[in-house]
């Protein structure tokens, strides 16, 4: 018994950090396999990696080091992606001001399809309970001279553009189509070997038999971050019981000019409408699983049918029509009849009239975020450093986050003669990114948990915020400098 008690107060009082010392200490070797020396290897080909790889080759500093690439899927189709006009993905994602400068510093933003972009200028966010509601838009100065929130993107041509950009720069080894098979530290060097010691360095073994040595090894491998997994590096959160549903969408009056994105808190989740070119939007629906999998069952007219009403009708009649397996589109007729109904266009958003075929789909929600972005000879960034609820638009942007302030720390440490893949060197990483990070985290999770009440008190005293907020101009114009910055 006092073995146990003693057990018990050693792991309570040893601290997070000599814990993760601690798990270190027990990843497992590698063999003495000769290995192939990389100063970077980013581990995951998404918006996050490539975009780091981007700014490395970019930059003067860091065009020399040497970089490799490894993603479990063919790049190809990628690199050569393309959609017809009248045709547009459902991953999309909303860059703010702060990510396009970024894209555009590191030569990136050109290769983008700019026709497939669209910027918006305007955003309305409304309570769906009290019909509380405040607009976003900027008033041009020298701050910011451009009106623009935002710019909505399907992930496709990001990744596309950065891929276009990366193989114009050279100078980066992609071994796409590839796996990690096992990640260790390298093997001891004997003491009479004249060899570099690699003991501190990670060592990947790919699908293909090669073993690569990296100086930094960074993971922008996703979630579920194999990468974070070597590490040692816990990435506590919950799930939402939440799932976010998405689809394309044309509109049956095209939005025009100046385009406005649309956000309604219902208690069940926020839906968003998000504008792309040629009077389409992207859906993102955050909703309970039962919904989500209803959702997806409906005939398409009917489908629509819902997504107009959650636009215009109260919650209760929204429930009801969830409980529905069909003839959803009668219902809102004769509802809507009786529902006292605001200017489309500039209030809510114009009727939704056609959903793109295969476009339909939902996945789950959830908030993670890593104990820390650094170790010794890691670095993590994008969702294997942080997973957030989509109800702000903001994770991609947080991940372009990540990229512009560890390209700058890798710059600083070659400049200035570092080891680039010392803790000491990517400690300042990790003190620029992770507090803004967890504010970020923190505000959206509290939102989500506050719109998520229907009734009482609570309803009121949001409302009056909100009211307050949309009222006090500097107020409301420092949410905006924030969410312009991404973080």
């Amino acid at each position: 018994m006092r073995s146990s008690v003693a057990r018990t107060a050693s792991r309570t009082l040893i601290c997070q950090s000599c814990t993760r010392t601690l798990r270190n200490q027990r990843r497992r070797y590698a063999t003495s396999q000769a290995a192939d020396i990389y100063d970077v290897v980013c581990v995951g080909g998404g918006p996050a990696g490539l975009s780091l790889l981007t700014a490395l080759r970019s930059n003067t500093s860091t065009s020399s080091l040497k970089l490799a690439l490894i993603e479990t899927q063919d790049l190809f189709p990628a690199s050569t992606w393309s959609l017809p006009a009248h045709k547009y993905s459902n991953r999309c994602s909303s860059l703010t001001p702060s990510s396009k400068r970024f894209l555009e510093s590191i030569g990136a933003w050109t290769h983008l399809s700019v026709s497939r972009v669209q910027a918006y200028e305007h955003m309305q966010v409304w309570d769906g309970v009290s019909g509380s509601r405040i607009h976003f838009d900027w008033q041009p100065d020298s701050a910011h001279p451009s009106p623009t929130i935002a710019s909505m993107t399907e992930n496709a041509n990001l990744v596309r553009g950065l891929l276009e950009r990366l193989s114009e720069l050279g100078g980066c080894q992609m071994f796409d189509r590839t796996k990690v098979s096992h990640i260790a530290l390298g093997p001891t060097p004997e003491p009479a070997a004249q060899s570099l010691d690699l003991s501190s360095w990670p060592h990947l073994t790919l699908s293909s038999g090669q073993t690569l040595a990296a100086r930094l090894l960074v993971g922008a491998d996703g979630a579920n971050s194999p990468v974070r997994t070597f590490a040692g590096i816990c990435s506590p959160g919950w799930d939402y019981d939440r799932h976010g549903v998405v689809a394309t969408l044309k509109l049956a009056q095209h939005p025009g000019v100046p385009a406005t994105a649309y956000q309604r808190f219902l208690p069940t989740g926020p839906i968003a409408m998000l504008p792309l070119p040629g009077g389409y939007a992207t859906l993102v629906w955050s909703t309970t699983p039962a919904h989500a999998a209803h959702l997806k069952t409906l005939a398409p007219e009917d489908f629509l049918a819902m997504v107009n009403a959650a636009f215009r009708l109260m919650p209760v009649d929204i429930a009801y029509m969830h409980t529905i397996g069909q003839g959803q589109v009668d219902e809102l007729e004769w509802r809507v009849k009786h529902t006292p109904q605001l200017e489309e266009g500039e209030r809510i958003p114009y009727w939704a009239d056609e959903v793109q075929e295969g476009s339909l789909a939902s996945f789950p929600l959830r908030m993670r975020h890593a104990e820390t972005y650094a170790t010794h000879r890691v670095a993590l960034v994008g969702d294997a450093a942080h997973t957030v609820h989509p109800l702000a638009g903001q994770g991609l942007n947080m991940g372009l986050g990540d990229v512009e302030s560890l390209a700058g720390i890798i710059g600083f440490a070659v400049e200035h003669g570092m080891d680039l893949g010392d803790q000491l060197s990517l400690e300042r990483y990790n003190s620029e990114r992770y507090a803004e990070n967890h504010v970020l985290l923190g505000v959206v999770d509290k939102l989500h948990k506050l719109y998520s009440w229907s009734g009482g008190p609570v309803v009121g005293l949001r409302s009056l915020g909100l009211d307050a907020v949309n009222r006090l101009g500097p107020l409301k114009e420092l949410f905006m400098r924030r969410a312009s910055r991404g973080v």
